[in-house]
């Protein structure tokens, strides 16, 4: 191997020169430019390319054409040893705030397409790249190129909004003769009648009515601040005088990478680490005969397999081969016969020598290649399919692979070569052999894929379901081809071939079988169903569960496929009759097409001073440094001199003793410097939650899988999370495992006796109905997914052992008291300090400071900072999520609808420790009325104690699972009626001066307005007229719709939570440092108190910073939670600033021509104070549970939701064509961010209830720990036309501003998605001839869907009764 001992890996960041000769093999680009550059723009969200947070820009220099290609890849997954003669471009690279701004940047940022910002970076580089590759895009090539990249707080809407700019005019819709969507306006699309595509054409007019005043300007963040007015309608962001694209602000390929690779003097390079040996040779030979050497070595090109194996698996692979310089793995080779395509070759390339077939062959020939690209389409993100491999992808014969069926059913050769010999070998059925396995040899590795073209009466087609639209691992896929007899529809050959129902691709050899031979009929159809079912026979243990919606799904492909084919031959002339008109929607996609949005929100009131920005759309104060990446978060903090990484060891048993922990092993491997136990704690080893405790790392016994037990030390991340494997605990299981709530329920386990509360006499209420109907719901957990895992960084300073503690957290005093108490110190001696935090969503208080005291352990034991940096998979293990809810309920109610009584028991899986549980299951029962006078109601709460972990606050705390529980009451009442859910809701609406459940009176007159609005903008009846229609047509496509209303309690029912401190400090020369006790989340916090502390100072908001949250500067802060953030520390704020400005008087009286800048100084020479605290008592809100009756919220944030979906009945996929959203949220300060929350919090409750379903073993162990497993909301869950409307004319006297909180209510509206698919499925089960109510429990996955429409294909598949079989996965609710 020439140059092994003197291996040089040259390549280029951001236009400088990097060498190095010492590479570890197992650093990926992520950690090195993070850690050994400083550029900590690219962020980890999840390690495994899974959300595109880390995305950068790869550039390389071809020299057979002499041309740069460039490319977004996950940082991540990218071995640094692999980017010899690459120039890397990350978010710093393309612009900053200090020089220039790139266009790219400057969009998402202006478009308000960034809240906490943590995926920012990520967006901005694959936009980027999209970019430099096709200057002018269109809306498809914009949604496809963000598909690998994940965003939590936003809701997406804006993010495209944004990158919609880009798009050339001629592509976008005034081509088709609407309105321009660069204008972000409500054009008249003239799609289908009842398509749910139109902005309701018929309806009256979507503007607000107000009058729009003049338009106005004046600096805030040093920026022109502008009511931006297109075509007369208040614009949420300016698109004028946006940065143009300027490909001379592109970093140019380094001319130095261009001579290296046009003198082609490529040696093999050898770099070796502590564990791995890494070999890039450059010459086939050279890999044949190092194959032969070591056979077990993995072949590495895009390392999206043995990476994530290696980093996730623990799977270790002491020596690796990387041909990623072999030319002969790259060529492409084109015959009359077909296409040869290197095994090396990623999928991009693929997909663009396919598409270049597809355009110059004849149809009948690319059929092949057309299957293979409908795969690709879905296949991965951007960032995965620009470094996988056609090789690895066969090779690595993965059981759901999107391409191995369509190349098996195709015919596809591979040949392969070794020391030996060189082989052809064909991809059938024989080729796979069990998961992971092929019949290769372990010296062989594939050279090149030969794709054949299609012949004359031959056709090929491709079938895939997945949890998620794009970017999903598929549930199921199919491959199938075959061939009719000339002139007949004969069946002559058929090749079937399946994933996802095995171990491995199964070829369906016996059904088969049973259709050559015999004309293409649905009576050869009926006969095959059968012989498949039993062909493919899945146990219903078999892992991955949804054993019968995977079996269904192969009846389906073959259906389709049937229908398909049927069609074809009806073209051909050769059968006489063609699909059934009402059959031809099983043959047609879901909707995809983005439509422009429309946001629409209330003006400033007229006079309000131009410099004021209260009520106006101003960005989010980071959003311009988030883009750039240059927002600091806790784990971009440069490495402290002497700091150690700690790992946590968690249990791996859900109920046992501890019997010993054995940590020899680890603290004699290279690195480690100490194990932290309880022992090692030098005050408090629990924390008291609810009057209950939970240990800070467990001493005699676990009481669930992923349970702190003790943690390792080290000098860098990677030792110490090899010292946390090599901790050896042994344990001495104990008996009566409690998973499930009715286990629980079982063994009477509960944290604390039931809640309780009611109103009326349930019992004459039931007498009084002229029907009664009992029933059950549950609703899954959800996990907060905040893009910034847990990070916390505790650095001991001073002489006195004080601790200042960088954390990512809601509740920085809680953790400062936390911290204080375990290590026995006063609190004065620890300081939290949270700069910003990249998402919470209520799962950054109890475990996080749980967390930051085993930290503080840490450093205080070893006297060195210490980090602790959560990955992925420990975070969802650790932390909890949103609790599980089954709920059992009895309603009575009317012949015309009105509901007389309910009684409904709410069963709340609370995990393993109290948490935060009695409190959700409070809030459970003050919220079930949602809009609804029920006169008669009893409801009991009860919070179980299981082994699984706890679970703790989720946003919305409870209230999206409750009110879940009501509406879905309604609705089986509608069906029961006969009648749609509106008018059952309609029919029981609180009216006029009315009384909650627990006496708190109030006015619902605003959420009716929100309700009646919502129904005049969704355009309700005419829509579900058209959908009617519809329904009627298509057999299997089936629409939905529903509209929901919301009333949602804002505050917190314990009174001093309400309460907020801040202090204001003017400098000398004018400027303004504002301190209150709010985080800011990503929810716009600190950019609002800007607002507030402009409009009381009358100062521009250029001349006003805030730092940071410090809990020496404002102590005893109470968390950023609830909603209620901006209501209290903006009132403390504004307290603060009138002080100041009263303070000022005389000297404005004095001088009245003066400046802001001359009364400071003024104010200085006369002895007068510049600082001033502020402080806001809060509402003295109560909940007596005793008399069942108080005042535990200051007032009610309203509204209402519509959405239109769009549902295929035989996969159970579904597209949401259309929401529209109505809001009283009072006078908004600042909309854009208001309307950005709303969006983002209504995306979070679809996931909640569509797609986000957490998955735990029988023993307890969760499935579910990244973005491979687990699917939130993508770019392609956005509603195509998504539009929200903020309620004009409406005043708060209970908060600052008149404004409203709006942080969760619009969580519960992601549930009329979950009402619009079944209101669809209730239309396909009638074809069924099945009506009333049905089981549909959340969330409302594919699987559900699909098997809740009782389709013939899903009643052809046999059902075990359960109990007769372990299932893969539990229910936990």
């Amino acid at each position: 191997m020439a140059g092994a001992q003197d291996s040089l890996l040259t390549f280029f960041v951001n236009g400088k020169k990097v060498t190095e000769r010492d590479v570890d093999p197992e650093t990926m680009l992520l950690p090195y430019l993070r850690k050994r550059m400083g550029l900590t723009g690219s962020k980890y969200g999840c390690g495994g390319g899974g959300c595109g947070a880390c995305t950068v820009m790869l550039s390389r220099y071809h020299v057979q054409n002499r041309t740069v290609s460039h490319c977004a890849v996950n940082a991540c997954l990218m071995p640094v040893c692999q980017l010899q003669g690459v120039a890397v471009t990350t978010v710093e690279g393309i612009g900053n705030t200090k020089t220039k701004l790139h266009p790219v940047q400057e969009r998402i940022a202006k478009a308000h397409g960034s809240q906490c910002g943590f995926c920012t970076p990520g967006m901005v580089m694959s936009m980027y790249a999209l970019l430099r590759n096709k200057p002018q895009p269109c809306m498809e090539d914009i949604t496809e190129t963000l598909a690998g990249n994940l965003c939590r707080c936003t809701g997406y809407r804006p993010i495209l909004d944004g990158y919609r700019t880009f798009c050339e005019v001629s592509d976008c819709c005034q081509s088709k003769g609407g309105a321009c969507c660069l204008n972000g306006n409500s054009p008249e699309e003239n799609g289908p009648k009842g398509s749910g595509l139109t902005n309701g054409g018929d309806c009256p007019s979507l503007s607000n009515g107000n009058e729009v005043t003049n338009k106005h300007s004046d600096q805030v963040n040093g920026k022109e601040v502008t009511d931006n007015l297109q075509n007369g309608h208040l614009e949420l962001f300016n698109k004028d005088n946006l940065l143009p694209l300027d490909p001379t602000q592109d970093l140019i390929f380094p001319p130095e990478l261009i001579r290296m690779a046009e003198r082609g003097e490529q040696v093999t390079q050898v770099f070796r680490g502590e564990r791995v040996t890494w070999v890039s040779p450059v010459t086939l030979e050279e890999v044949v005969d190092l194959k032969a050497q070591h056979p077990q070595a993995p072949i590495v090109m895009g390392n999206t397999n043995i990476g994530l194996d290696m980093k996730f698996k623990g799977v270790l692979h002491p020596f690796i081969i990387s041909p990623s310089r072999v030319a002969d793995l790259f060529e492409v080779t084109h015959t009359p016969e077909g296409v040869s395509i290197g095994a090396g070759c990623t999928m991009s390339v693929l997909r663009e020598v396919l598409e270049e077939l597809v355009r110059t062959l004849a149809p009948e020939q690319s059929e092949t290649h057309r299957a293979l690209l409908q795969q690709l389409g879905n296949l991965a993100g951007a960032q995965i399919r620009n470094v996988a491999t056609l090789g690895g992808n066969i090779a690595s014969a993965y059981p759901n692979s999107d391409l191995n069926p369509v190349l098996a059913a195709a015919n596809c050769m591979l040949t392969v070569v070794s020391k030996e010999e060189r082989r052809e070998i064909p991809i059938n059925k024989d080729f796979f052999q069990g998961f992971g396995k092929t019949i290769l040899q372990p010296q062989e590795i594939v050279l090149s894929v030969f794709i054949p073209v299609s012949k004359k009466g031959e056709f090929v087609r491709a079938f895939r379901q997945a949890p998620r639209k794009e970017n999903a691992l598929a549930t199921v896929n199919a491959g199938m081809r075959i061939r009719f007899r000339p002139g007949s529809s004969v069946v002559e050959e058929l090749s079937l071939f399946y994933g996802g129902v095995g171990p491995c691709t199964l070829a369906a050899t016996k059904t088969c079988q049973q259709i050559i031979g015999r004309s293409w009929s649905e009576e050869t159809l009926s006969a095959a169903y059968p012989v498949l079912l039993e062909e493919l026979a899945l146990p219903s243990s078999a892992p991955g569960g949804k054993v019968v919606f995977r079996r269904a799904l192969t009846l389906t492909f073959l259906f389709k496929f049937y229908l398909q084919m049927q069609q074809i031959l009806t073209e051909m002339g050769v059968m006489s009759e063609g699909v059934q008109q009402d059959m031809r929607s099983a043959l047609t996609g879901l909707p995809s097409h983005f439509l422009p949005s429309y946001q629409d929100f209330q003006d400033v009131l007229v006079g309000q001073p131009g410099q004021d920005p209260v009520g106006r759309p101003m960005m989010h104060r980071s959003a311009l440094s988030c883009a750039t990446g240059e927002a600091v978060y806790c784990d971009d903090m440069p490495q402290q001199q002497g700091e150690l990484s700690l790992t946590l060891v968690t249990s791996t048993k859900a109920n046992a003793k501890i019997i010993d922990i054995d940590v020899s092993a680890a603290l004699a491997l290279p690195g480690v410097v100490d194990v932290i136990t309880a022992s090692d704690i030098p005050g408090k080893k629990f924390r008291t939650f609810c009057g209950l405790t939970e240990e800070l790392l467990a001493e005699e016994e676990v009481t669930c899988v992923g349970q702190m037990v003790c943690a390792v030390l080290a000098d860098t991340k990677a030792h110490s999370k090899r010292g946390a494997a090599a901790v050896k605990i042994t344990y001495q299981d104990i008996p009566n495992l409690v998973l499930t709530v009715e286990e629980a329920i079982e063994q009477k386990s509960f944290f604390c006796p039931p809640r309780e509360i009611g109103r009326g006499d349930v019992t004459e209420g039931f007498k009084m109905a002229d029907h009664i109907h009992e029933g059950e719901i549950r609703i899954g957990g959800q996990e907060h997914f905040y893009m910034e895992t847990q990070s916390m960084l505790v650095v001991p300073v001073g002489e006195e052992r004080e601790m200042n503690v960088y954390l990512s957290t809601q509740h920085p005093s809680y953790a400062q008291d936390s911290i204080a108490e375990t290590l026995n110190i006063p609190s004065n001696r620890v300081t939290c300090h949270v700069k910003r935090v990249g998402g919470a969503f209520g799962g950054k208080v109890t475990k996080t400071s749980i967390m930051a005291c085993i930290t503080a352990v840490a450093a205080w034991k070893t006297e060195r900072p210490v980090r602790l940096v959560l990955e992925r998979g420990e975070d969802m293990l650790i932390t909890g999520g949103r609790h599980p809810v089954l709920a059992k309920y009895k309603v009575g109610y009317k012949n015309d609808g009105k509901i007389t009584a309910t009684d409904v028991n709410f069963y709340v899986n609370g995990g393993n420790t109290v948490d935060e549980s009695p409190l959700v299951i409070e809030k459970i029962l003050l919220h079930f009325d949602n809009a609804y006078n029920i006169p008669n109601f009893h409801g009991t709460s009860f919070a179980c104690k299981t082994n699984l972990p706890s679970n703790t606050a989720f946003r919305g705390f409870g209230v999206p699972q409750c009110q879940l529980v009501t509406e879905h009451i309604i609705s089986d009442v509608a069906l029961k009626l006969g009648r749609t859910a509106e008018e059952i809701r309609e029919m029981n609406m609180y009216r006029g001066p009315s009384m909650t459940h627990y006496k708190m009176p109030f006015d619902p007159e605003n959420m009716l307005l929100c309700w009646e609005e919502c129904k005049r903008r969704a355009c309700l009846e005419s829509r579900r007229m058209d959908i009617a229609q519809f329904n009627q047509h298509n057999r299997w496509k089936k629409r939905g719709i529903a509209l929901v209303p919301i009333k949602y309690g804002v505050g917190f029912s314990e009174a001093f939570l309400n309460q907020a401190a801040a202090l204001v400090n003017v400098f000398l020369d004018g400027s303004v440092l504002v301190s209150h006790g709010g985080a800011e989340l990503g929810q716009g916090i600190h950019t609002k108190m800007q607002q507030v502390a402009s409009r009381e100072l009358r100062i521009p908001t250029s001349l006003i910073h805030i730092s940071e949250t410090n809990t020496h500067t404002v102590p005893n802060t109470c968390p950023s939670a609830a909603s209620f953030g901006t209501d209290a520390n903006g009132m403390a704020v504004k307290d603060a600033c009138e002080t100041l400005y009263s303070r000022l008087e005389p000297l404005r009286k004095k001088n009245p021509t003066g400046t802001w800048q001359s009364w400071i100084k003024d104010a200085f020479l006369e002895k007068i104070s510049l600082s001033a605290t502020g402080y806001y008592r809060g509402h003295d809100l109560y909940m007596d549970w005793e008399k069942q009756e108080g005042l535990p919220y200051a007032y009610f944030t309203y509204g209402a939701c519509c959405c239109e979906v769009e549902l295929d009945c035989l996969t159970g996929d579904y597209r949401t064509v259309r929401t529209d959203m109505v809001f009283d949220i009072g006078r908004s300060i600042n909309p854009s961010i208001d309307i950005g929350q709303i969006e983002g919090a209504f995306m979070q409750g679809v996931g909640l209830y569509t797609s986000e379903e957490k998955m735990f073993s029988p023993s307890g162990v969760l499935y579910t720990r990244g973005p491979g497993q687990y699917k939130v909301p993508a770019v392609c869950d956005v509603p195509l036309k998504f539009n929200i409307y903020l309620l004009p004319g409406t005043q708060n006297p209970h908060a600052i501003y008149s404004s409203k909180g709006i942080g969760e209510p619009a969580v519960f509206l992601g549930c009329s998605v979950f009402f619009a698919l079944k209101d669809a499925v209730v239309a396909a089960r009638g074809d069924a001839g099945l009506s009333g109510p049905f089981t549909f429990h959340s969330p409302a996955t594919a699987e559900k869907t699909c098997l809740a429409c009782a389709s013939h294909l899903t009643q052809m598949v046999p059902m075990n009764n359960p109990g007769t079989f372990q299932p893969w996965a539990i229910d936990t609710p």
